[in-house]
Parts: C-alpha cells; structure tokens; sequence
C-alpha cells in the first residue's frame, strides 16, 4: 500500500469520527478543503469540491450546530443523526480513498467510516441523554460546545495532518469505551 493510500485512509477516518460529532461540519471541511484544492477527491466525488457544495454543506453545518443549541430539538437531532452519521462517515471514506479495488475501499468505508461515526455518534446521543436526564438539559450547551470543538478540530486535523488525526480518532475511541465500562452495569 502507498503512503498516499495510507494517508487517504487516515483523512477518511478521521473525517468519519468527526461525523461522529457533527454530520456536516466534516462534509463542509471536506468540500472546502476540496474547492480550495488542498485536497483531491475520487473521480465520481469531485462534485463535493464545487461551489454549490460548499454552499450547501456550509448552510447544513450552520444550521447543525446552532439546532443542538435549543433544548428539546438536541435530542430528536441525535435520534436522526445516527442513521445519517453511518451514511456520512461511509460517504467520506469512499470520497478519500485513494488507489484501491473498490471492494476494498466499499468494505474499508463501511466498517471504518460508518461503524467509526455511528459509534461516537451513538457514544455522544447517550451522552447527551444522560445529560438532559441528570441537569434537566442545563448541560446540553456545554456537551454541544465540546462535540461542535471536537468535530473541528478532529476536521482540521484529518484535513491538514492525517496521521495526527488517526491517533485523536484512537484516544477519542478509547475514552468512548473507558466510559463505557465505567457506567455499564456490573454483572
């Protein structure tokens, strides 16, 4: 495998863990980056480098974070944004990978991209429930500042130095599960 290859893995993980957090800040940073010329896309993916794109994409980020700021509206957005959140993070993968059989980049996208965003997309809905369980929703503004951070700076990293962005990814996942053995249920 090429270090291109390897480093387009690395972007694509990256990108979907901050899927994880946000489902279009990550879309945006991508297209942007894309329209900028920082980053080259797959062929058939080119078109989220175009000015409409980052329009779009743009207007949906905005639109994302300021919606997790209202109380009630937090919680129905994670509901929606699981099933969105594995259709994302396996899109960016697809549209990073570079010089593979597309068995292999369909098999990477959907086991990586998707299953690394639905878990922290799923590890942040939970969070945020409890949350809203324990303060009454008091704290939701606060988790929704921290998960709106952690998608851009894991954005930015993945975009500007994947190999950085590939071991937030790993200790993002490794708090995700320390968490989780700390609140599961002892048998």
């Amino acid at each position: 495998m090429s270090p291109d290859t390897i480093i387009s893995i690395f972007l694509g993980i990256g990108l979907a863990a901050s899927v994880g957090f946000r489902v279009f800040l990550p879309l945006f940073a991508l297209s942007l980056a894309a329209y900028l010329g920082i980053w080259e896309l797959n062929e058939s993916w080119e078109w989220i480098g175009s000015m409409a794109a980052v329009i779009t994409l743009g207007v949906a980020t905005f639109v994302e974070i300021f919606a997790y700021f209202i109380p009630w509206l937090d919680n129905a957005l994670d509901g929606i944004s699981v099933p969105l959140a594995a259709i994302a993070g396996t899109a960016v993968m697809v549209s990073t990978v570079a010089n593979l059989d597309p068995v292999i980049t369909w098999s990477l996208a959907i086991i990586a991209g998707g299953g690394t965003a639905t878990a922290i997309k799923g590890a942040n809905a939970a969070g945020r429930l409890t949350s809203t369980a324990t303060t009454g929703g008091i704290a939701n503004p606060l988790v929704t500042t921290v998960e709106t951070g952690t998608a851009v700076a894991v954005s930015t990293a993945s975009i500007l130095a994947p190999s950085i962005a590939i071991v937030l990814v790993i200790l993002i996942l490794v708090i995700i599960f320390i968490i989780y053995r700390k609140l599961r249920p002892k048998k």
